[in-house]
């Protein structure tokens, strides 16, 4: 895919945090209904353990609310009920909702990147930088990055964290 298409497809502010931080990365067309995870990773057979997903937590229950956008594999499930609560000095967290999600970040749900958001902090599982390249939201719905994990050191207020995500438990039959 040529600059130019890249620059066509990946939401505008996206791009230009991704260009300000010298940030490496291939844009990808994605159809909007495939857009979530799960689903773009099945159609585009492309395994969970490379897709990272974008998730905003926060706690409403404190004035001012506290957020952050935390950055997990496929593969696991944020621990908002330990880890995030210890990295926000809350009692309670949870995922915001879709609206909220939107009203911090301007992204929709399966289109959410850390690349272009400067309000609150960035956490990404250590589990993430293990991986040689993955694939996450473009800012839009039609829309991925397909990038070294390593460059989601680049933003500022990234923080590694070990821990972040749990691994996700298979159901029982």
């Amino acid at each position: 895919m040529t600059r130019a298409e890249t620059q066509s497809l990946v939401m505008a502010s996206v791009l230009a945090a991704i260009t300000e931080h010298g940030a490496l990365r291939q844009g990808l067309p994605c159809p909007a209904k495939l857009s979530d995870t799960a689903a773009f990773c099945e159609h585009f057979s492309v395994p969970l353990s490379q897709a990272a997903n974008t998730l905003v937590a926060a706690s409403r229950k404190v004035d001012p609310a506290v957020q952050a956008m935390c950055v997990v594999l496929g593969i696991t499930r944020l621990d908002v009920n330990k880890k995030v609560r210890e990295l926000l000095g809350v009692k309670r967290a949870s995922l915001a909702d879709a609206e909220l999600t939107v009203q911090l970040t301007g992204m929709e749900s399966g289109a959410v990147t850390p690349f272009g958001t400067m309000s609150m902090p960035i956490y990404v599982d250590s589990a993430v930088l293990d991986r040689e390249q993955v694939v996450m939201g473009g800012g839009n719905r039609t829309s991925k990055l397909l990038l070294d994990p390593k460059e989601l050191r680049k933003p500022p207020g990234v923080e590694v964290v070990p821990g972040l995500a749990l691994v996700r438990e298979e159901p029982q039959p």
